[in-house]
């Protein structure tokens, strides 16, 4: 009776409250409203303070929205969570590139809420898609995350020595879902992201050389009325030179380039909480910087 009734509260009331509460974390939550506007300052350096400050409430107010869709989308059935999208525009371009028999790799960033969209796509295809996550510090969202993740069907790798578990995925002819806003140091490559240097993973053009899988930018925006809808790009044309660095490099840099114009159309969208600069331009987090100096002085 409590699945059902949590199920079935309609979306506008979600969309409402999760405003109020985006509104509300925005209120209390000094360091990461301080965290949003830097890095926008940072890209939008001619904005207005008020321009800066009013897309910050839109990003929190996003944030409030897309915690309560996860939540709610705990207790959903298959129908449920297929409705949840309002608009599927160029899914025939992973159709058609799963026909290839290399499977496909889907690549996207942190937009509106990506966790429903991984969960669709499972939903929509009828098969498994299968995404890499880190794990979450806490032990027990971390189980929270994976059975929402995978309950009806899809799989996750994590992230630690899971490239040669992506390789088994692509070469099954399956489809890879992969994110290339977040990376780790010692796996990022040097790319430029809104005319900045920053790091980013290469593992999606790593594994579209090795495995001849083509690669398709996927983006999950949200309409005004708070609704989400799903879009899929034809797969890019990367280069293959025979050089692998230079490939990567390239290959990389194209894939970021248009991430970058997807959240150029759409920055209240993107979750800005991140650091991406944090290893070219540590100055942007000094708290951040702080506590790695700590750590490493501990450490010695």
């Amino acid at each position: 009776m409590l699945r059902s009734f949590i199920a079935h509260i309609p979306h506008h009331h979600i969309v409402k409250v999760g405003r109020l509460l985006g509104i509300l974390m925005y209120s209390l939550d000094v360091p990461h409203r301080r965290l949003v506007r830097r890095n926008l300052q940072f890209c939008y350096p001619d904005w207005s303070r008020a321009r800066i400050s009013k897309l910050s409430k839109e990003i929190f107010k996003n944030a409030g929205i897309t915690f309560l869709e996860i939540w709610q989308a705990a207790f959903f059935s298959r129908e449920d969570l297929l409705g949840m999208v309002k608009k599927v525009k160029g899914m025939e371009h992973a159709v058609n590139a799963l026909k290839k028999n290399r499977g496909a790799i889907m690549i996207g960033v942190h937009m509106a809420n990506w966790e429903l969209a991984f969960v669709f796509g499972g939903c929509y295809f009828g098969k498994p898609v299968t995404g890499v996550a880190r794990h979450i510090r806490f032990g027990w969202l971390d189980r929270w995350f994976y059975r929402l993740r995978t309950r009806f069907g899809n799989r996750i790798l994590f992230k630690k020595d899971a490239l040669p578990k992506m390789r088994k995925v692509l070469r099954r002819g399956e489809m890879l879902a992969l994110t290339l806003d977040q990376s780790r140091h010692k796996q990022a490559i040097e790319i430029t992201f809104f005319g900045h240097k920053a790091t980013a993973t290469p593992a999606a053009a790593l594994l579209a050389m090795r495995c001849k899988s083509p690669v398709l930018p996927s983006f999950c925006l949200r309409d005004a009325d708070g609704r989400l809808s799903i879009e899929v790009a034809p797969a890019l044309k990367l280069q293959r030179s025979g050089d692998l660095r230079a490939d990567l490099q390239v290959n990389t840099q194209k894939m970021i380039d248009v991430m970058e114009e997807q959240i150029r159309r759409h920055p209240q969208h993107w979750i800005w909480f991140q650091r991406p600069w944090k290893k070219t331009h540590p100055e942007l987090y000094p708290r951040w910087t702080a506590r790695r100096l700590k750590k490493k002085k501990r450490r010695s």
